[in-house]
């Protein structure tokens, strides 16, 4: 970890290190990362990134970090941990500056280790700049080769595709192009989804994808002609801080917002078919966070009235489980006339753990984070929403520990389709073979799982729900319809031949 209070330097030579399996596999699909950055002379940056970050903490929770820029030195701070684990009131004062580049991680491409943290910071004939990414390549072999060739001097000290973008836009920089022609360059050589903030010394940048597969918002603080801008994954990031929302990173798009001055440069860099990832809206994004005009909370709801008409049942209350299935689960109850109520309790300080539970708790279920409630539960017929069945271990956890607390009959909704494909774009997700959807059919799966019945949300009633053109949305998890070609041996590393379960009869 670089120390806050010294100017951060070009990293120094390391070998990178290989990726390192978690004992434990999460199931649910784990966000890649979350971006924040404030350009605002005269305020405290650090401190402003600190909250921006922490509204942005659920889109990764292994390790964090802040860059700020003052008088042409760049302090950087990162390290493995929460936000609040990693920085204190001592450390934030100790990094004055007018611009700062901040990133929340969870890894994706590379391993859970305090070098892959970010931002990445790196140096220049034209002074140092700061680099936070969300999403994941999928030509990283072909950069990193390419880069190697460039560039031999090039020294990776991590295993991110983050580093790679890095050092494409110090090759071309060093190269002799201006901050603007260069990012555009850099961004030309990457294939993937990249969502981007970079301080430079001549500003702050934000950059999407042309395909716009992760999301990137931007507003400001104050009178807009005091240029204090805000960019962030998410809404939710400027909210915390008070800025107001100016509107969306467009896909392909490139900004470039200058200290003093009150209207920001924005380019196309580059066409594409729209192509939001649906999941954003499903699950990954805060529910108080704004699609479309209007907050996740809404839509959730909506898709669990979509749920509600598509596979009615008899029950007696309607639970969801906490906190993502809370919304549909609303929805499906008032379209159903079924009562909700709240079945689980959450244990909300349970974050990303490298404390592994013992084998005891581990066959005990899930009540380190879910805990039923049976005098809510018991003698009840009970229709439990959740967003996304992935490998069906904590599925089938839950339907256990519901029927211990007394419920006669389980029947389980999903407000989303059967996750059937990997994700190549930025969100963690196993093999194809270790998704449950893709290897069973909706029979086989209730049985696995114990329940009474077992019905997904259709593809159609998800998308029209959004109130948005269908086409704008990757889907991909769901039907394999990529939109971005990738490596071949990426492909094969993660996808099946010949799916066997429900992807295979739909």
């Amino acid at each position: 970890m670089d120390q806050p209070d010294q100017p951060a330097q070009v990293p120094s030579a390391a070998k990178a290190a290989s990726p390192t399996a978690s004992p434990e596999r999460p199931d649910k699909p784990e966000e890649a990362c979350g971006v924040f950055a404030v350009l605002a002379p005269d305020q405290p940056v650090a401190n402003l990134t600190y909250f921006g970050l922490y509204a942005l903490q659920h889109r990764g929770q292994e390790s964090a970090g802040i860059a700020v820029f003052d008088d042409g030195q760049v302090r950087l701070h990162k390290d493995m941990g929460l936000v609040s684990q990693v920085f204190d009131q001592d450390v934030l004062e100790r990094m004055p500056g007018s611009l700062a580049i901040g990133h929340n991680r969870y890894s994706t491409t590379g391993s859970s280790r305090a070098c892959n943290a970010q931002p990445v910071v790196l140096m220049t004939r034209q002074g140092p700049f700061a680099l936070a990414h969300n999403g994941n390549l999928v030509n990283a072999g072909e950069l990193r080769e390419a880069i190697a060739a460039d560039t031999p001097e090039a020294e990776f000290t991590s295993t991110t595709d983050s580093e790679l973008i890095a050092f494409a836009l110090q090759h071309a920089v060093n190269g002799g192009l201006d901050w603007d022609a260069a990012i555009r360059e850099a961004a030309g050589r990457c294939r993937g989804a990249f969502s981007l903030v970079i301080g430079t010394p001549e500003g702050l940048y934000a950059l999407r994808d042309g395909h716009g597969i992760r999301p990137l918002v931007f507003g400001h603080m104050g009178e807009q002609a005091e240029a204090q801008w805000v960019a962030s994954s998410e809404t939710c990031g400027l909210d915390i801080i008070g800025a107001s929302y100016d509107g969306d990173v467009n896909p392909g798009e490139l900004i470039h917002f200058r200290q003093g001055d009150p209207t920001p440069h924005r380019e196309q860099w580059c066409s594409e078919p729209a192509k939001l990832c649906v999941f954003e809206m499903i699950y990954f994004a805060r529910p108080d966070s704004r699609f479309f005009g209007e907050s996740l909370y809404s839509y959730r709801v909506r898709i669990g009235e979509a749920l509600a008409r598509e596979t009615p049942v008899e029950a007696d209350i309607v639970i969801g489980v906490p906190d993502s299935g809370i919304p549909a689960a609303i929805g499906y109850s008032q379209l159903s006339g079924i009562p909700f109520g709240d079945g689980l309790i959450k244990n909300r300080y349970v974050g990303r753990t490298f404390i592994q539970p013992t084998q005891a708790m581990r066959e005990a279920g899930i009540r380190v984070k879910l805990n039923p409630l049976p005098d809510v539960l018991a003698g009840k017929r009970v229709v439990v929403i959740d967003d996304s069945i992935v490998r069906g271990t904590t599925s089938r956890k839950l339907v256990a520990a519901l029927r211990e607390a007394g419920a006669t009959e389980v029947h389980m909704r999903i407000s989303s389709p059967p996750v059937t494909h990997p994700c190549f774009y930025g969100i963690d997700t196993d093999t194809q073979d270790q998704l449950i959807a893709a290897r069973l059919t909706l029979e086989e799966i209730a049985a696995h799982l114990g329940v009474d019945s077992l019905a997904y949300l259709s593809k159609q009633g998800m998308v029209e729900a959004a109130q948005a053109n269908a086409s704008h949305f990757c889907t991909a998890c769901f039907d394999g319809a990529y939109p971005i070609a990738m490596e071949e041996s990426l492909r094969n590393s993660k996808l099946m031949l010949e799916p066997a379960g429900i992807a295979a009869t739909v």
